[in-house]
């Protein structure tokens, strides 16, 4: 298990205090026990910290109003969203208040003109790309949940379609941010480029709430291609299909997705998605583009996957067949942990240069097969990045211990060949450790901006930096 950092002294929660919250936001304000339960714990193994209370806000102004009540009772603050993510970033690690961002689901803007839309933090993907619909266009960042918006920008998700749309660094223009003090403030704009001083809205973009709380956001769109291919092909081993992968993105083919998922989660997403694919490691793809585009990026993959003991490929074409099989995808966490009911899964990635990842991952193999651990892999490929997921027993210190030992080693060997401890799960307080390996003397840097952006060490205390 992850050490739990000293995020701060607990600050005592008052009855004084708790009527100050209620006065501002009457029945949103709450100290119930099972909705601070609710918000004290993500999708991942880390236990739960609840805060001392959850405040539930509509607008900009309130979370503003929000914070500068923390602010002066020095009360820790961490933001929340939908609570999908894996590292335990809204873990309450000194208690506080939570600040539930969810109901902001305003669509603010859409400009289909400029390819832009400015939303509420609590505008979910689904949400913005069921309202965009008709425009002809779509937002196209995909972590798998049906994440806020706000919060992917905060942890600097990307996913699926990374690896010909980028991540949400590239897809965020700006930002309406609440400062430690209660301070609102608009960074970046809609120009498509800008030389105009420092580039606030990267930094806050995956700071993770420790530097302040996102409640709007402005994103490019794209244009719905006009057609959409997408495919399965099994492979004799794990090597062909990472070949396949390198070689496809080093001749330039502008696939829109390539996801790697090895024998044994192949064979849990048979099992509970009830589908009937070879069990055998196994690239999923899909194509953007005009009709003779796609056709003709598929057939050129087509050719590099055989060379590579690509099997036949299996065609889906109609959306609710795409549907079906990306929705098998993003439910591989839960396929895994179906292999083993009443088990938990401890979600880990890494991220690293493409022409490493063969070696990467087939080291990593080896160690898990060298052990008892059940840990089926998955990974969006085309951009270098892949996950595991340890199926354990938390009631089994034993099992805990060696994931702990094999994902140290995974993250060791990633950062070794030039990668990253994370590709999109972030770094919460679950992989601060690495990162403090990672960046180097660039963590203590880190450590400075949060100090001079939250003196006090209110937002979201005890991640990704030391203070």
């Amino acid at each position: 298990m992850t050490a739990v950092p000293a995020a701060q002294p607990r600050v005592a929660f008052t009855d004084e205090m708790k009527a100050e919250f209620k006065a501002l936001l009457g029945d949103r304000f709450t100290t119930a026990a099972a909705v601070r339960e609710h918000h004290g714990k993500d999708e991942s193994y880390h236990p739960n910290f609840p805060p001392d209370g959850v405040a539930f806000a509509t607008s900009t102004e309130e979370v503003s109003a929000i914070v500068k009540l923390c602010a002066k009772h020095k009360l820790p603050i961490v933001p929340f969203g939908t609570g999908t993510s894996l590292e335990g970033g809204v873990a309450a690690l000194a208690g506080g208040v939570c600040i539930d961002v969810s109901g902001m689901k305003d669509i603010l803007r859409v400009s289909p003109e400029d390819l832009d839309v400015t939303v509420q933090a609590g505008v979910t993907r689904k949400q913005l790309n069921e309202h965009l619909r008709d425009t002809g266009l779509f937002f196209p960042i995909d972590p798998g949940a049906d994440a806020s918006l706000g919060g992917m920008a905060s942890t600097r998700a990307s996913g699926t379609n990374a690896v010909r749309y980028g991540t949400m660094r590239e897809n965020v223009l700006g930002l309406t941010v609440v400062l430690a003090d209660g301070r609102i403030i608009k960074t970046g704009g809609r120009a498509r480029k800008s030389a105009a001083g420092y580039d606030l809205t990267r930094l806050f973009v995956g700071a993770e709430g420790t530097l302040g709380i996102i409640t709007e956001v402005t994103l490019r769109l794209y244009g719905i291609p006009e057609a959409i291919s997408s495919a399965v092909c099994p492979f004799a081993d794990i090597r062909g299909a990472v070949d396949t992968v390198i070689q496809t993105i080093q001749s330039g083919i502008p696939v829109a997705r390539i996801e790697l998922l090895d024998e044994v989660q192949m064979d849990a997403v048979n099992k509970y998605s009830k589908l009937d694919y070879k069990v055998a490691p196994t690239l999923f793809f899909e194509f953007h583009g005009t009709a003779a585009g796609v056709a003709e990026q598929a057939e050129m993959v087509s050719a590099i996957a055989g060379e590579n003991g690509g099997t036949e490929f299996t065609w889906a074409t109609r959306p609710e067949d795409r549907s079906k099989l990306w929705q098998a995808r993003h439910d591989g966490y839960y396929a895994a942990l179906a292999l083993r009911p009443g088990s938990k899964g401890w979600p880990t990635d890494v991220c690293v240069p493409i022409s490493r990842l063969a070696d990467c991952i087939l080291e990593t193999k080896k160690d898990i097969a060298d052990s008892s651990m059940l840990a089926p892999l998955v990974g969006h490929v085309g951009d270098g990045n892949f996950h595991l997921v340890y199926v354990i027993d938390p009631d089994k210190p034993e099992e805990l211990a060696e994931a702990k030992r094999l994902n140290d080693r995974m993250v060791d060997r990633a950062l070794a060949m030039g990668g990253t401890c994370t590709g999109e799960h972030g770094i919460g307080y679950g992989k601060l450790e690495f990162l403090e390996k990672e960046a180097g003397a660039a963590f203590a840097v880190m450590g400075e901006l949060k100090r001079a952006f939250d003196p006090d060490n209110l937002m979201n205390p005890g991640k990704v930096v030391r203070v």
